[in-house]
């Protein structure tokens, strides 16, 4: 038998229209990411966002930056100065309201941008000179206050295999959350997604798996409400911190010992010497998860079977492949 795999169901994710290739940007033009329209448009159906032509500014139409406090700046145009601050506060106020009925897995944002950029937004002094403050552009502040648990990015950073691993799983990871939440989940199935999340949880943050160990095995009893939502804001956010070698490579270690009563003394050390090589930046993570798999289907190990971490996201966006 195979391992168990989430079904497919529709994932919409948030993006900057200009990554679509729509030409909304100041300046006429577009930004075009081949990596989000021609492979991630597979797997996810978008919905797309341009902040400063939805509030009303015309295209093309006078570059805008963030001027004053990193913490509350202001959108003024760059060369006659005017401030479209209070247009742009109302337009995230009415979009992130629409934007609470879209069902929302994950959002990419276009970096650099003061409507859009999500980090390391430049801010300017009111003179019109350059500081050395940065911030977040106002929309995907707005995005970030109103969705804290949604799994958001830039498009530059997907260009770096561990935050577009990151991202991408989290964004997976979501769709089943809610999937679960629409079951109408009692503490028995919240056992049971708890068990097929462990061996992920682990990869990312042994602190959060032993958190969200006792969290469930206190949980009996508990308010339902309570218990899911202090669920779900410790298992999104122990999805943010990065999987490592050697956080991968205990799981591995741990996975082992689900074998002992099933692999023979050649496949045993055969699987010891793939974890080893990938301990050593030798192979990817992919090689002992495919041995794994196999054994799994071979030796139908039930517990393994269910494990989400063996199969978090299609096989075909080719992520764990990098060494």
């Amino acid at each position: 038998m195979r391992p168990e795999k989430m079904e497919a169901p529709e994932i919409r994710v948030g993006v900057s229209s200009c990554l679509l290739g729509s030409a909304v940007r100041y300046n006429g033009g577009h930004k075009r990411d081949r990596y989000i329209t021609d492979t991630l448009s597979r797997y996810f159906r978008f919905v797309p966002v341009c902040p400063e032509v939805e509030c009303g500014l015309p295209v093309p139409r006078e570059a805008m930056r963030l001027v004053g406090s990193a913490e509350s700046p202001r959108l003024v145009t760059s060369q006659t100065g005017l401030d479209h601050t209070e247009r742009m506060r109302g337009f995230c106020a009415r979009k992130v309201a629409e934007l609470e009925e879209e069902d929302l897995c994950g959002f990419i944002f276009k970096k650099d941008s003061p409507s859009s950029g999500l980090h390391r937004v430049k801010v300017y002094h009111p003179s019109g000179q350059s500081s050395r403050k940065v911030g977040r552009g106002l929309f995907a502040a707005a995005v970030a206050e109103r969705f804290p648990r949604l799994p958001m990015e830039e498009e530059g950073r997907l260009n770096d295999a561990n935050f577009r691993e990151n991202f991408i799983e989290r964004v997976f990871c979501y769709r089943r959350w809610k999937d679960f939440l629409q079951e109408e989940p009692d503490y028995r199935k919240l056992i049971a997604f708890h068990t097929r999340q462990k061996l992920l949880v682990m990869a990312h943050s042994p602190q959060h798996y032993k958190a969200l160990g006792r969290l469930v095995a206190q949980g009996k009893g508990q308010p339902k409400r309570r218990l899911l939502e202090d669920y779900e804001a410790l298992y999104m956010d122990a999805l943010t911190r990065f999987s490592t070698v050697k956080k991968n490579t205990n799981v591995l270690q741990h996975i082992m010992g689900y074998f002992k009563n099933y692999l023979t003394g050649d496949e045993k050390a055969e699987l010891l010497e793939v974890i080893r090589d990938y301990r050593n930046a030798l192979v990817p993570l992919m090689v002992p998860l495919t041995l794994i798999n196999h054994y799994v289907r071979k030796y139908d190990v039930a517990y393994l079977r269910k494990q989400v971490y063996l199969s978090p996201h299609p096989s075909e966006l080719m992520l764990r492949t990098h060494v």
